[in-house]
């Protein structure tokens, strides 16, 4: 079968391996789309496992199911993600699912840019989901994406009519503005340094889009009634970006930092201004758990999140390499999807 090969974001090559072999519990999945995510071009944290196959925004076919699978069958359209929580460790039982050992030693084989997935059994028992018959293959790879995002709204204590202030609008910012919006957010804004990204902020629901080098802070303040906003989400590992959330959170606000960092980075934080006086939470996340992915495709399937209309390149196997070059330079696409059947 065909793959688009890494080795590293200038040099993806097309080329030919076998078709994995399945055993029991497990099921062999036919690739009909897989995005293009913001990880996939960090070379740092890549380049050291290269050559691979990455891909992990999977919507497919069932096309073999091995002994024992009794609830998919051949013909079956699915998602299918990467990594899975053992759900019975300390941190699955008190809903960590994301740091649970499993989840980050879990994988499919042998990577989404393919045009065939075995997926092990732990996957297809609880990273599996049926895609409903109006939704496209292109909008389910979204799913994945999309679980991430909500995991960290609900993080973040997302409350209705709440302001939000989202920094970095790529697709992970405009996932995060449109689901804000789906969740009953008050006043929305997106920041970027892309005029083309802001202007598809608006689309999908910002009310106000600010270019990064303008001042940040006072755009808030002066368009939310003179209140920084309630919760800002951090969608780019710039140093600067981190440091103008904290300057543009309000009093008893939220920071979500949802992006990381290049190797090395540290954030100087005043703490006392920022936790004592002020009472401003600063959190994170990572990853999606089995519950996130199966509220994400429901979000997908009742059209609560525009997804389709940020798709702005589909591309087959043999253009690969055009897909990981435009999110690397992150200025002329929103997402790329790669279909690998074409």
């Amino acid at each position: 079968m065909r793959v688009a090969m890494y080795y590293n974001n200038h040099d993806v090559r097309l080329e030919e391996i076998p078709v994995p072999r399945i055993g029991p519990g497990e099921a062999l999945v036919r690739v009909e789309a897989s995005g293009l995510c913001g990880s996939d071009v960090m070379e740092w944290y890549r380049v050291e496992r290269a050559p691979m196959v990455l891909g992990h925004e999977v919507a497919g076919e069932v096309v073999e199911v091995g002994d024992g699978v009794a609830q998919f069958q051949p013909g079956d359209r699915v998602v299918v993600t990467h990594h899975v929580p053992c759900n019975a460790c300390h941190f699955c039982l008190s809903g960590r699912h994301t740091v649970c050992d499993t989840l980050r030693q879990t994988n499919f084989d042998p990577g989404g840019f393919s045009e065939y997935l075995r997926v092990p059994g732990i996957n297809v028992d609880r990273g599996m989901f049926a895609i409903p018959d109006h939704v496209s293959f292109d909008e389910a790879a979204f799913t994945e994406p999309l679980a991430c995002v909500y995991r960290g709204q609900k993080r973040a204590g997302l409350q209705t009519g709440q302001s939000v202030l989202v920094i970095g609008s790529g697709l992970a910012g405009l996932l995060h503005v449109d689901l804000a919006r789906a969740l009953g957010a008050g006043r929305i804004f997106a920041s970027d340094l892309v005029e083309s990204r802001l202007d598809a902020a608006l689309r999908l629901g910002a009310d106000t889009a600010i270019l990064a080098t303008d001042d940040v802070p006072s755009r808030v303040r002066d368009e939310n009634g003179g209140r920084l906003a309630d919760l800002v989400i951090v969608c780019t590992g710039a140093l600067p970006a981190l440091t103008q959330a904290l300057q543009s959170v309000e009093r008893g606000g939220t920071v979500l930092i949802f992006a990381p960092t290049d190797p090395g980075v540290d954030l100087p934080v005043p703490v006392n201004d920022v936790f004592f006086r002020n009472d401003i939470t600063m959190t994170t996340t990572y990853a999606a758990a089995p519950a996130d992915l199966s509220v994400s495709l429901d979000l997908i399937s009742a059209g609560r999140v525009q997804v389709g209309n940020m798709i702005s390149h589909r591309l087959g196997l043999a253009d690969a390499g055009t897909g990981f070059r435009l999110t690397a330079e992150a200025r002329d696409s929103l997402k790329v999807i790669i279909q690998p059947q074409k």
